[in-house]
């Protein structure tokens, strides 16, 4: 089992920048790819960034593509996603996620761990 914590969530405005992190803890070293999803109220939960535990590689939505950057210290077990230029559409409850696997990647169902969310509000 894998186990995922977030942190670094809160109230911004339009045009700031804040920093995610998300630690995982457990048997770590089956994690092939670990990622962010998240949750804005009465939508569905959608995949953000993604990489790679290895190579980091990494695959962005459209919606952060450039303004967003995920990376990761995979000695920490750690995984970071920098938000500059935030939007008001870009509230949400985001999500650490991580797997063992290589596919659906940018699907929920490629994900069998996910951590409990943190919390970003950005007012316009």
């Amino acid at each position: 089992q894998v186990q995922l914590v977030e942190s670094g969530g809160g109230s911004v405005q339009a045009g700031d920048s804040l920093r995610l992190s998300c630690v995982a803890s457990g048997q770590t070293f089956t994690i092939l790819n670990m990622g962010w999803f998240r949750q804005a109220p009465g939508k569905e939960r959608e995949f953000v960034a993604t990489i790679s535990r290895n190579k980091g590689k990494t695959v962005y939505a459209d919606s952060v593509n450039g303004r967003f950057t995920i990376s990761k210290d995979s000695a920490e077990n750690t995984v970071t996603l920098q938000m500059n230029l935030l939007r008001s559409e870009d509230t949400a409850v985001y999500y650490c996620v991580a797997t063992s696997g290589l596919i659906n990647l940018t699907r929920r169902s490629g994900y069998n761990y996910w951590g409990r969310g943190t919390q970003v509000t950005v007012s316009s």
